[in-house]
C-alpha cells in the first residue's frame, strides 16, 4: 500500500499543469473516461460480483465511486487552482484522523495504545515536511482549505469503505466500479459548473499519464493491499504519499527543502516502516480489526 501511496505522490506533478489551464470538473471528468475506458472489458463481470452483495456493499461502491473518486479529486484539483500548492497537501494529512473514526463507527476496528507510537511522529513528520517554517503556518485562502479538507474527508472514508468492499469484491471488482460509477459523477459536476467537456489534443498525454499512473495503477495496488490491511493502518501507510511527492519536488521541480522538511522527509519514511515492520514480526498488533487472529485479551 505504500507503493501505491508512492505512485499518488507523482499526482502533483502531472495534475498542477492540467489545472492551470483546465477547469477542475474537466480534468476529473476525462481522468474516469480513460481509466473507465480501459477497465470497460471488466465492467460486467464486475457488475454480476456487486449484484451478489447486500444492500451495504452497493451503498459503499456507490459513495465510493460518487464521492472518494469523482467529487474528491475535483474538490482536491480546485484546490490547487485557488491557492498554493501547499495548503492542499497540509490539509491532506487530516486524512488519516478522518479515516481513524470512520473505521471505528463503520468498521468496528480498534486502536491499541502502541498505535500512537507510529502515528504521532507520522503524522509530526507530514506536518514538518508541508511546511517551510512548521511554526509560521499561513492558509493562504479559507476556499482552498475547504475544498482540500472536503477532498481528505471523502478519501478518508474512501479508505475505509474500500476495506468494506473488500471482503466481498475482488480488488479488481473494486476499481472498475469505482471509476464506472464515478464518471457519470463527473460528468453531472462538469455540467452543473458549465465547464467544458472538450479539453483540446494538447493536454491528452498529460491527461493520460494522470488517470494511468496516480490513477488505475496506484489504485489496483491499494484494493489489493485493503483486502488484508486493516483501515487505520492503510491511512498510515498513505503517508508514504507526500514523501514521494517531496523528492519529486526537488528532483524534477527544482523546489528546496528547508531542514526541517528533510526532517519530516526522514520521520515519514521511518514511521511507516517501523509500522510494517512491527505488524509482521510481533504477534501483537497495534491495529486490530474484528476477528483478528492476533488479538490478545
Amino acid at each position: 500500500m505504500a507503493v501505491a501511496a508512492a505512485l499518488w505522490g507523482t499526482d502533483g506533478l502531472l495534475r498542477l499543469p492540467l489545472a492551470e489551464d483546465l477547469p477542475a470538473a474537466s480534468v476529473v471528468f476525462w481522468e474516469h473516461v480513460i481509466v473507465a475506458a480501459l477497465l470497460l472489458p471488466f465492467l460486467p463481470a464486475a457488475v454480476r460480483a456487486l449484484s451478489r452483495c447486500g444492500p451495504r456493499e452497493w451503498v459503499a461502491v456507490l459513495l465510493i465511486g460518487g464521492g472518494a473518486s469523482a467529487l474528491a479529486t475535483a474538490l482536491f484539483t480546485a484546490a490547487f487552482q485557488t491557492g498554493d500548492p501547499v495548503t492542499p497537501l497540509v490539509l491532506q494529512k487530516l486524512q488519516p484522523l478522518f479515516a481513524m473514526l470512520a473505521a471505528f463507527l463503520i468498521l468496528g476496528e480498534r486502536l491499541r495504545v502502541g498505535y500512537a507510537a507510529f502515528a504521532v511522529p507520522a503524522l509530526l513528520g507530514a506536518w514538518l515536511l508541508a511546511f517551510a517554517d512548521p511554526l509560521d503556518v499561513q492558509v493562504s485562502a479559507l476556499r482552498t482549505a475547504l475544498f482540500a479538507t472536503g477532498a481528505a474527508a471523502l478519501w478518508a472514508s474512501g479508505t475505509v469503505l474500500g476495506r468494506l468492499v473488500s471482503t466481498k469484491l475482488r480488488p479488481r471488482d473494486v476499481t472498475v466500479l469505482r471509476f464506472s460509477i464515478g464518471l457519470p459523477v463527473s460528468a453531472v459536476i462538469v455540467a452543473a459548473q458549465g465547464s467544458p467537456f472538450a479539453v483540446g489534443w494538447g493536454n491528452a498525454p498529460g491527461l493520460l499519464l494522470l488517470a494511468v499512473v496516480p490513477g488505475l495503477l496506484a489504485l489496483s495496488l491499494y484494493y489489493m493491499g485493503m483486502q488484508t490491511t486493516p483501515a487505520a493502518r492503510a491511512t498510515l501507510a498513505e503517508l508514504a504519499f507526500p514523501a514521494t511527492a517531496a523528492i519529486i519536488s526537488v528532483t524534477v521541480l527544482d523546489a528546496h527543502l528547508t531542514m526541517t522538511q528533510w526532517v519530516g522527509l526522514v520521520v515519514v519514511v521511518c514511521s511507516i516502516t517501523a509500522l510494517s515492520w512491527h505488524e509482521r514480526a510481533r504477534s501483537e498488533t497495534v491495529v486490530v480489526s474484528p476477528g483478528s487472529a492476533k488479538v490478545r485479551t
